[in-house]
């Protein structure tokens, strides 16, 4: 098992890190493995170099955690800082997490969130905050053990494909 370097956190035999250029095709993998997990394997357009840009160019924008267990490469998180007009800070977003299935029930999932959570209050960051498929029972029942609370007076909208070229065009 590699050793913790930049900030990367063992414990229980897990080992949260930073993602690093070479893990490209890792995450690209596990990109795909969670959309075929939500049903939506058809909608990934991710390719390398896109994520690569994203990742790891000159200034990226979003950032991923690789989550080991036992020397194996068993999850990752995905996030970003959003900003709060009425707290004037910035937050994190998590926009995905996801365990493999054979490494589920060890922890990962909940030492992807406590680093981020870590992250998050070393930063001065008030919130914490993603969102989660209304079908996935199980991962609501993990958020809400570990004390995360759905907003339940917000609706997520999106503007995307034509509709969203139509509104470019206003």
């Amino acid at each position: 098992m590699r050793k913790p370097e930049g900030g990367g956190s063992l414990k229980n035999g897990i080992l949260i890190r930073k993602a690093e250029p070479a893990d490209g095709p890792l995450i690209l993998s596990l990109i795909r493995e969670l959309a075929d997990y939500e049903k939506g394997l058809d909608q990934v357009d991710a390719r390398p170099d896109m994520l690569a840009s994203a990742l790891f160019g000159e200034r990226p924008r979003v950032f991923c955690n690789i989550a080991e267990y036992g020397g194996a490469p068993a999850g990752f998180a995905i996030w970003f800082y959003n900003f709060s007009t009425w707290r004037g800070r910035h937050g994190i977003y998590l926009e995905d997490l996801f365990v493999r299935p054979k490494f589920r029930g060890h922890g990962i999932g909940k030492a992807l969130l406590a680093d981020l959570a870590r992250r998050a209050v070393a930063e001065g960051c008030p919130r914490l905050e993603w969102w989660v498929l209304n079908w996935n029972a199980p991962a609501i029942a993990f958020y809400k053990a570990l004390g995360a609370e759905p907003m339940e007076d917000w609706t997520v909208f999106r503007l995307s494909g034509e509709a969203l070229a139509q509104a470019a065009k206003e």
